[in-house]
């Protein structure tokens, strides 16, 4: 006869006893009861407004011309100039102040006027001063560089003196 078999049960070298988990699987369990969006970091902003990224945008190529003529320039060189203004105060200025006073169109700014005085007087001007008048007119108030002597060209290119 065999002999029979004994119940006893020898111990692994290795494994763990039932009563205490191991370390790596405590470990494992904490990271299962966190998930996994635990360790993600958010990114600090610092700007108040969100920029969308810039992609390739691609220049337009028409066809065809949308329209068929351009228009010209609605403030030329004499659009932009009125008429020289002179009042008494206005030929003060010119005397002490080396400066010419204008009426302008009231739609022109700063830039459209100087350069408008460049090519009908030929003048440079070191300053530009504006306001819009009471009727509503715009008076252009230009300093004149000192090179240039404004009752000069009042008495030549204005014909006001």
């Amino acid at each position: 006869m065999a002999p029979a078999k004994k119940n006893t049960t020898k111990s692994v070298k290795g494994a763990a006893k039932p009563g205490k988990p191991s370390a790596k699987a405590s470990s494992a369990a904490k990271a299962t009861l966190r998930g996994v969006n635990s360790h993600k970091v958010r990114k600090v902003r610092t700007n108040t407004s969100f920029h969308q990224p810039k992609t390739l945008s691609l220049s337009r190529a028409p066809k065809y011309p949308r329209k068929a003529v351009n228009h010209e320039p609605r403030l030329d060189a004499s659009k932009v100039i009125t008429h020289p203004l002179n009042t008494e105060s206005a030929m003060k200025m010119i005397e002490e102040n080396n400066t010419l006073v204008f009426i302008v169109d009231t739609k022109a700014n700063k830039r459209q006027i100087k350069e408008a005085l460049k090519k009908l007087y030929d003048v440079d001007t070191v300053k530009l001063n504006t306001l819009i008048k009471p009727n509503g007119t715009k008076k252009a108030f230009a300093r004149l560089t000192p090179d240039v002597d404004a009752l000069d060209i009042a008495a030549t290119k204005l014909a006001i003196v």
